[in-house]
């Protein structure tokens, strides 16, 4: 059997071991193994890993590395630039870079949208060494002249993959193009390298990479059981995640809707119930998001209705249960989603809510986890709904008739009465909406 590999075989300063000792862990992940080396040797990385793998001491460690052992281009331009997709995300990658500076003559800022500009300005100006930013807030700065990119070291894109889905291209390349001289390195990681765009925007950013993947982002994760449930409608749904929340044995869970609106009003309902939730999205400004990230952690909270703001980088051990509410409309997002919980070798519960709305979501993450899924069922709460039959291709001879069938007259069908119930013939949905008789028009008689 292979012993595992220790971070001080990986040829790290002893100064960087001895912020590492900060964590409980020792020995090195697959992916820090491969590529750490890799990076310190000042190769370009292009890299995947699944969630929860440690990739963020795989980059943070070579890049702390090479400025404790180099010399810098550039007196005043930081060393390296840690770009992010999102706020939160941006926010835990600070965290562990505070603490690998720990000790070290180094400061770092973090840079990230809906904080305060002008603050923002005169922390630049203290010549921060690591900065750590969303492509949006950073790209910002450059246009208004309050950082220069001239002197950077190592130019890191983590989530490269979720920033394009984002729409961040025209920020990257600007900010490629500010901090573009032949000896910068470039570190690259994305959950997935099957990413058209990823791959376009390597071959502009990166020289001759070295291509890593670490495990499959369809693999399935060991620590976590996944369970899906098919619902009939919104009262359906609401009636099952009752059932789960009031059955399982859970420390903290993060709930994901499609929208805003959704975790605002699934909130308001979890509280009627005295269960502690919280809502969490991209409408609250950056203060609010931090004070319920920040209260959530603490566990004053036990539960967060979230959208997909919160799918990536959120590292919170506490967090036994995922219960996607709505499914994702990105495929990749389910594997984020469910990768919040099961962390750090604890077990985790990902359950699905699967609804006609679900359904074209849910088979597109079947084929992506390549696997023929089966749904489970909580007694009494079984629905009508089996799902819905594949569209049939539409031959020539069927086009033509039904445009022949479309000419003739039609004949008005009797309306079919709505079938509001789930289960055991148990009536939901009390407001029906029963429209208005139209009235005929008064006339005047001469």
């Amino acid at each position: 059997m292979e012993n595992p590999l220790q971070f001080k075989d990986l040829g790290l300063d002893n100064r960087l071991l001895k912020n590492l000792a900060h964590y409980d862990f020792k020995q090195a992940t697959e992916i820090q193994k491969i590529a750490i080396p890799v990076a310190i040797a000042g190769k370009d990385v292009l890299a995947s890993s699944k969630t929860g793998s440690g990739k963020t001491l795989a980059f943070l460690l070579p890049t702390l590395h090479k400025a404790l052992k180099t010399k810098a281009f550039s007196a005043k331009d930081p060393r390296a630039i840690i770009l992010l997709p999102t706020r939160e995300l941006a926010k835990q990658v600070y965290g562990e870079l505070r603490v690998m500076l720990g000790g070290l003559s180094y400061t770092g800022t973090l840079i990230t949208g809906g904080e305060n500009f002008n603050d923002q300005v005169k922390a630049l100006s203290r010549h921060p060494r690591f900065i750590v930013a969303t492509p949006g807030r950073l790209a910002d700065h450059l246009e208004h002249r309050s950082l220069f990119l001239d002197g950077v070291d190592t130019l890191i894109l983590d989530e490269a993959d979720r920033m394009l889905d984002l729409g961040f291209a025209p920020q990257l390349r600007h900010i490629h193009k500010a901090a573009k001289h032949r000896r910068r390195q470039t570190l690259m990681f994305s959950a997935t390298l099957d990413h058209a765009e990823v791959n376009d925007i390597a071959a502009e950013m990166l020289n001759d990479p070295r291509r890593i993947s670490v495990g499959v982002s369809n693999e399935q994760h060991k620590d976590i059981r996944q369970r899906f449930y098919l619902c009939d409608h919104l009262d359906h749904k609401e009636a099952l995640l009752d059932r789960v929340l009031n059955d399982a044995d859970y420390r903290q869970v993060i709930i994901f809707t499609a929208t805003r609106a959704d975790t605002e009003r699934l909130t308001e309902k979890l509280n009627e119930k005295k269960l502690k939730a919280v809502a969490l999205s991209g409408s609250l400004n950056q203060a609010q998001r931090n004070t319920i990230m920040s209260q959530f952690e603490r566990t004053v909270f036990k539960i967060l209705v979230t959208t997909d703001v919160a799918s990536r980088g959120l590292d919170i051990a506490n967090v036994t249960h995922v219960i996607n509410f709505d499914m994702p409309k990105h495929t990749e997002e389910y594997v984020h989603r469910v990768g919040r919980t099961g962390r750090a070798g604890n077990k985790g519960d990902a359950i699905s809510l699967v609804g006609p709305k679900d359904w074209d979501s849910f088979k597109r993450v079947e084929a992506f986890l390549q696997q023929d899924i089966q749904f489970d069922e909580l007694e009494g709460l079984t629905g009508k709904f089996k799902g819905l039959k594949p569209r049939q291709p539409v031959r020539k001879d069927q086009g033509q008739a039904k445009s022949v069938k479309s000419q003739a007259k039609k004949v008005a069908k009797k309306p079919v009465k709505r079938d509001k119930s789930f289960y055991q013939n148990v009536a939901v949905g009390d407001n029906v909406f029963i429209p208005k008789k139209k009235v005929a028009p008064k006339v005047d008689e001469e």
